[in-house]
């Protein structure tokens, strides 16, 4: 395990990641705010009042509580992790009527076929051994409508990206080309594929077709 990966599956860092960390660095990489891409989330998933969601590799959750509360009737949000440490404190900070967490492998989700309207990965396939099948897992689950959002690291064709990959490399953080997911989703028959860059990081959508 790297040291990154060891790092999110520490308790004390589970604590503080949301509260402190997270926002800070966020805002250094990409010049927004937390609440700002919370609400993006939210708008590029184009939730529905009874929508399904699962937000893979959930962390403490911040995220998956958020989308649960654009929910009601049968809606609800679903965080998938592997740090026992993240969902604990998902757990003790994000819980509500409308959001569970379960451990699991983004490589190997534990659900059905179509089971998600809606399913996000928001800055953490860098962390993720084999990203690539972590979002093929992600379509497999996709239902037919719906929406697929991720928000990973991209590698700019200057010196500052190549510098950052280094740095990145070297802490066990992966750097994605700018076409790597794209053109992963059309191969994989998904359309109304959308991307946005902000600083450092890409946030890629598509829908699976009806």
């Amino acid at each position: 395990m790297n040291l990154a990966r060891r790092t999110m599956n520490s308790s004390a860092f589970a604590v503080v990641y949301e509260r402190a960390w997270r926002p800070a660095a966020f805002f250094v990489a990409t010049g927004r705010t937390m609440q700002a891409d919370r609400r993006d989330a939210a708008r590029t998933l184009r939730l529905g009042a009874g929508s399904k969601v699962l937000d893979v590799a959930c962390g403490p959750g911040n995220i998956t509580h958020y989308l649960s509360e654009q929910l009601s009737g049968d809606g609800y949000a679903v965080g998938l992790d592997f740090s026992t440490p993240m969902l604990r404190q998902a757990l003790a900070d994000n819980s509500g009527p409308r959001v569970g967490y379960l451990r699991g492998d983004a490589r190997q989700l534990p659900f059905p076929d179509g089971s998600f309207d809606a399913v996000c990965c928001f800055g953490a396939l860098y962390l993720i051994p084999d990203p690539l099948e972590a979002v093929r897992e992600m379509i497999r689950v996709l239902a037919p409508g719906g929406r697929i959002a991720l928000s990973a690291s991209q590698r700019t064709d200057t010196w500052f990206g190549f510098v950052s990959s280094m740095v990145g490399g070297a802490g066990g953080l992966r750097v994605f080309g700018v076409d790597t997911f794209p053109e992963l989703f059309a191969r994989s028959g998904l359309v109304d594929i959308d991307q946005e860059i902000h600083g450092l990081l890409q946030y890629v959508s598509a829908s699976r077709p009806q």
